[in-house]
């Protein structure tokens, strides 16, 4: 037995096939003759005799190197015998070929993708429909929040480190957009609720249950998904949206930045006069929340420009609905008020850009450029009449001054043809780059190589 880490908390089981099929057809195939691992019909056996012997030990020990996990002692003594006599009952027989692997990804959507020198672009998964954003665990697995699809993923990398295949966690959910880990369980941001999945990483290939979290949150479905992100100090931030293109939410609990304990407990407001955002993070070093928010509809093509922002003090206010873009004062709510009252953004990023996620980097693989700068997931424009963003950029910065905003991969749109719409990205322990797609229900790999 061998490859990708399915969950090692084993399912309860009576017969051998019984055992099996709950903890070792997702990677063997459920007929034995391989998925993402190999067969275990008639093939070399490069790790040992397919001996009951021999196999009670790799079940039990594992294979590191090939990424399967030990089943001792998720499983009894017992259950391991009973495994080992049913797969080398079958070790010697042909079994039926594994389905076809699914055909590459056609050279001309990834040739179509402009990148800095030395880098390149991969697709890591794919089925992950409508993806929204990302959290990566400790064990590698990344979890994938969606809108319209309603479910939660699991990217479980396969062998060769390079893709995943994706594992459905939960589904029904109501637009389960923000995703985040907090001792060991998974946080998801629903519309009007947030719920926790515990032990997540031993649990995601069994339909886990889920708890609600014990927090009220409004339920208006404009600008109504909860993204979530657990921060330094150990609390979940969480955004509340403005539920229209424009109005006065001063008074209201929507247009909002929050925090709150990670039971839900001491919900308090974080930041105001913020529109939408989809995408925030917390500075390395600083530790200060960064996040973009969507500039307002309506008032043509050019203007105003959404924002990249920065929180230096609780409770400051960052303009909506009286200002817009740091400079624009809004025709009906703003004449009464300055935008010299309001925090200005650190970037103005462009018109309707729709900037979402975003990830500082701290890996090692990029150049010493990239360390502790942005990367800003752009979903693209809806309603402008020529269409504009549908990239990543990259943001660099000295303090928290911005110095530079380039493309960093671009090629989302080519023409008038939407090939993707980046939504957040995060990075891999390796320092690669993840980008999710919501439009093909695809997961993106940058990776730096230096030629």
């Amino acid at each position: 037995m061998a490859l990708t880490s399915f969950a090692v908390h084993a399912a309860p089981a009576q017969t051998a096939e019984q055992l099996y099929q709950a903890n070792c057809a997702a990677c063997h195939g459920v007929k034995l003759e391989g998925a993402v691992g190999p067969t275990l019909g008639e093939h070399a056996w490069i790790h040992g005799a397919p001996t009951k012997a021999n196999l009670i030990k790799i079940i039990s020990k594992g294979v590191p190197e090939k990424n399967m996990p030990a089943w001792s002692p998720a499983l009894s003594a017992q259950q391991i015998s009973m495994l080992a006599d049913y797969i080398a009952a079958n070790a010697n027989k042909k079994l039926a070929a594994a389905p076809a692997a699914a055909k590459p990804v056609a050279t001309d959507l990834l040739g179509g993708f402009k990148l800095p020198k030395g880098f390149r672009i991969s697709v890591y998964a794919e089925g992950a429909t409508t993806a929204r954003s990302m959290v990566v665990s400790d064990s590698g697995i990344v979890y994938v929040g969606s809108r319209k699809a309603g479910k939660i993923y699991a990217l479980v990398p396969r062998a060769d480190k390079q893709s995943a295949d994706v594992v459905t966690v939960a589904e029904g959910l109501d637009s389960p957009i923000g995703v985040t880990l907090l001792n060991g369980s998974l946080y998801v941001g629903e519309i009007s609720r947030v719920i926790r999945f515990d032990n997540i990483d031993k649990r995601y290939a069994q339909k886990p249950s889920y708890e609600v979290v014990k927090v009220t949150l409004p339920s208006d479905k404009w600008h109504g998904e909860k993204v979530i992100k657990a921060s330094p100090d150990g609390k979940l931030y969480i955004p509340v949206g403005a539920p229209c293109n424009i109005c006065d939410t001063d008074d209201t609990k929507s247009a909002k930045i929050y925090r709150m304990n990670a039971d839900g407990s001491q919900l308090e407001e974080v930041a105001r006069g913020v529109r939408n955002t989809v995408g925030f993070a917390f500075h390395p070093t600083t530790k200060q929340l960064w996040f973009t928010d969507n500039g307002r509809d309506e008032l043509g093509d050019n203007s105003p420009s959404c924002e990249l922002n920065v929180l230096t003090k609780f409770g400051q206010h960052f303009g909506f609905p009286y200002c817009h873009g740091g400079v624009v004062p809004d025709p009906e709510f703003g004449k009464s008020r300055s935008c010299d009252e309001f925090v200005e953004p650190v970037a103005k990023l462009g018109p309707h850009v729709a900037p979402l996620g975003l990830s500082f980097y701290t890996g090692k693989q990029f150049p010493e450029a990239y360390r502790n700068n942005i990367f800003v997931a752009e979903h693209g424009s809806w309603n402008r009449s020529t269409k504009i963003g549908y990239t990543v950029r990259f943001v660099s910065l000295y303090g928290n001054k911005l110095v530079s905003d380039t493309a960093f991969v671009d090629g989302f749109l080519r023409g008038d043809e939407v090939v993707g719409r980046p939504v957040d990205v995060t990075q891999l322990a390796d320092g690669s780059l993840l980008i999710s797609d919501d439009y093909a229900g695809r997961i993106f790999r940058v990776t730096y190589d230096g030629k």
